[in-house]
């Protein structure tokens, strides 16, 4: 904050003490005085600005006074509103330059207030009038633009940013204030600006707050930056998969080949160049301006492709973070801003960060937190299959990076006998689900821990099957419940259908002849009634079965992974069949004794009949796909999850039909960390292998191979024919 003395020089009375702002007469207002500026105070709020015009001229000290407890003027009040910008300029021209530097309770000015609230209209007034204010602070040393950053206003900080000079005294850039900055603009998810911020001010990587936070480990909390921390349903991640983005970085290397990312552009060059005039080039503007609009509005193009160009710009900026503590000459140096970043990206199941933490520094994969836990441990713990999945990348080192134990005793296994934290647990619906979900954890990492860890007691003397056990007996008594009601509701449904359809069986429509035939025997519609209600019988008696079965089972724990979600399965499928069928033969019965050669009674029929088997399904239908996914889907320990991990990551969106460089890297993680000396991993015609060293791996693409050495990257030059 600027010296009282600075400023005292150009406002020697009204603002002799802005370190305080409470020595002033005004600072101490008087309820009496309080309520004798209620009324220019509600113009201000309102933005009536001929009202407040009126009052100022009746009362000048007004234009100055603290009119409200917190110290705040009129222009802190007017600002604070953003809803009439020219209040705000007509009150700054009546206003002394010196004025504008006065402070609330908070040591905040009206700048910072804008700031605060995203004003920039105001925020460029107050600049020009008085460029000092961007140098002030308030009471916990931020500037305006950190209050910018802070409250995620983008437009207003970019201004901020280009307004304030770093060589003038103090700088929001430097040091503390600067490092403080750059973490609040990545709590922000602003990360082109976090980009920006690091690659002009390159020293700020290598800081750290008095409170240990810095630039590296505060992206390292932020999962939803990345796209292992987005939640995409199928149409949407197919749609991200094929968006284009333009990143700054990565530039057409050719000017003719047009732009990858604007077709408009590419379809301008085309005819530019086939010489068609500049009509064509309108009308093909128009039409795919129309056209792009449609689409973003119906397929919310716009919010996946921005989403996006966020998760490339998040990791563009781990790789700056990590290159600018990578200047650290000496390791002693790099080691304390590795481990918490490292851990903190485990706990919170983003790979990326990991990746390229480990990717950069190798030796950061045997980092451990103050329980002696490793990442893959911690993942474990935190229920982070995407950490998790990692470990397929190790080839035979997997046993070895899961034999470590923690400070209590806890093998790997023992952290997976405990319970899920809550917020993972309620991802999967249904206690049962989540039991479910709970003995495939378990089981997984049985698969890498080496037989006689099996049965190893912890410190406490209790083994992995004993603390799940114990850890999950509260689940198991809600699973059952779960269970239990979810079989007793459908079993009154399915006994209902089977009461029907046996009714419907005996009374047949129309009646029997004399010969004891029914009387539409010969009809299709009749042929339609009797299979309809023989499969309708048969279903809701066999969905019937199905959810006595759950009823009475004895619900150990195993029987949570397979043999009580397949019942439930079979149950619901059937269930689904009997209703469907019950309808049907509903609809049958009304045609052949109402309808009889009157075609159009089949629509209302027909509509009527769908509305009950829509409902289940809209109402089941998600329980039914979560069960068979988790119980027969691929689940989420994926042993190819790096195949479509590249896919995600193709950081070059215009050379698809080649591995880049986001591409291979993954394949690369925790092998030459780790010393693997001979790794082969076929997938998709793409072998790995290490040729006797950590340090050099040969790719092999279809026909085409090429050595990499370091950390080289495959690239169409390098290649040669094998």
């Amino acid at each position: 904050m600027a010296s009282s003395s600075s400023i005292s020089k150009e406002t020697p009375h009204t603002i002799s003490n802005l370190g305080s702002g409470q020595s002033e007469p005004k600072a101490a207002a008087e309820e009496e005085d309080l309520r004798r500026y209620l009324p220019v105070y509600r113009a201000a709020m309102k933005g009536d600005w001929e009202s407040a015009k009126k009052m100022l001229a009746e009362d000048e000290d007004a234009v100055t006074a603290y009119i409200t407890a917190n110290n705040e003027t009129l222009l802190h009040r007017a600002v604070g509103t953003g809803k009439a910008i020219h209040f705000v300029e007509k009150l700054v021209e009546l206003m002394p330059r010196e004025a504008l530097a006065l402070q609330n309770r908070q040591n905040e000015t009206a700048l910072s207030v804008a700031a605060r609230f995203g004003n920039t209209e105001a925020a460029i007034i107050l600049v020009d009038k008085n460029p000092a204010l961007l140098q002030m602070k308030n009471n916990i040393g931020l500037f305006p633009v950190h209050l910018a950053a802070l409250y995620a206003h983008k437009e207003t900080l970019l201004y901020l940013m280009t307004a304030t000079k770093g060589h003038h005294h103090p700088s929001p850039y430097a040091d503390q204030s600067g490092v403080q900055l750059l973490v609040h603009v990545i709590a922000s998810g602003l990360f082109d600006v976090a980009l920006d911020l690091a690659h002009r001010h390159p020293n700020l990587v290598t800081l750290k707050l008095e409170n240990g936070d810095y630039p590296l480990k505060a992206i390292a909390r932020k999962a939803s930056a990345f796209p292992s921390g987005c939640r995409l349903n199928l149409w949407q991640r197919f749609i991200y998969s094929r968006v284009p983005v333009k990143l700054e970085n990565y530039p057409p290397n050719n000017p003719n080949s047009g732009d990858i990312e604007n077709p408009a552009d590419n379809c301008q060059v085309f005819l530019q160049m086939s010489g068609r005039g500049n009509f064509f080039i309108s009308v093909c503007q128009k039409l795919h301006f129309l056209l792009s609009n449609i689409m973003e509005l119906v397929l919310h193009i716009k919010d996946i492709r921005d989403k996006k160009l966020r998760h490339h710009q998040a990791l563009q900026l781990v790789k700056c973070l990590c290159k600018g503590i990578y200047s650290f000459s000496d390791y002693k140096e790099i080691k304390p801003f590795l481990a918490e970043p490292l851990l903190e990206a485990a706990r919170m199941g983003i790979p990326e960060v990991l990746e390229e933490l480990v990717d950069t520094f190798p030796d950061s994969v045997w980092c451990s937190d103050a329980d002696h836990r490793y990442i893959f441990q911690i993942a474990v713990t935190t229920r982070n299959q995407n950490v998790f999945n990692l470990i397929y990348q190790m080839g035979q080192q997997k046993q070895y990076m899961t034999h470590f134990r923690d400070k209590s005793g806890n093998t790997i296994l023992h952290l997976a006998g405990k319970l899920a934290p809550a917020h993972q647990l309620n991802l999967v619906s249904g206690a049962a689900l989540q039991m479910q979900r709970e003995l495939q954890w378990f089981e997984e990492v049985r698969n890498f821990v080496i037989p006689a860890y099996n049965e190893i007691e912890n410190d406490a003397k209790k083994t992995p099957a004993m603390v799940f056990s114990e850890e999950h007996k509260d689940l198991v008594i809600e699973g059952e419940k779960w269970m239990k009601d979810t079989a007793n509701s459908c079993t009154i449904a399915a006994a209902l259908i089977a009461t029907i359809v046996f009714a419907a069986a005996i009374t047949v429509p129309g009646g029997n002849n004399a010969d004891g035939l029914p009387n539409f025997s010969k009809e299709i519609g009749f042929i339609i009634f009797a299979v309809s209600d023989a499969i309708s019988l048969f279903t809701s008696t066999a969905s019937l079965l199905m959810f006595l079965s759950i009823l009475t089972s004895r619900y150990a724990e195993q029987d949570f992974l397979y043999s009580l979600p397949k019942r439930l399965i079979i149950g619901l499928v059937t269930l689904f069949l009997s209703i469907t069928s019950m309808m049907i033969t509903f609809g049958a019965t009304l045609y052949l004794v109402f309808g009889h050669k009157k075609g159009w009674i089949l629509i209302p029929v027909a509509a009527l009949a769908c509305l009950p088997v829509t409902l289940f399904v809209s109402l089941q239908f998600p329980l039914l796909v979560d069960v068979i996914s988790s119980t027969y889907g691929p689940g989420i320990f994926d042993r190819y999850w790096f195949k479509s991990y590249m896919e995600m990551h193709m950081e070059d969106d215009a050379d698809r039909d080649f591995p880049q460089k986001g591409a291979l890297r993954p394949m690369c993680f925790l092998s030459h960390a780790c010393g693997l000396v001979s790794v082969s991993v076929p997938v998709v015609g793409v072998v790995f292998q290490c040729l006797g060293g950590n340090d050099v791996l040969e790719v092999y693409y279809g026909s085409y191979s090429m050595p990499l050495v370091g950390k080289g990257y495959a690239n169409k030059n390098t290649l040669k024919k094998n």
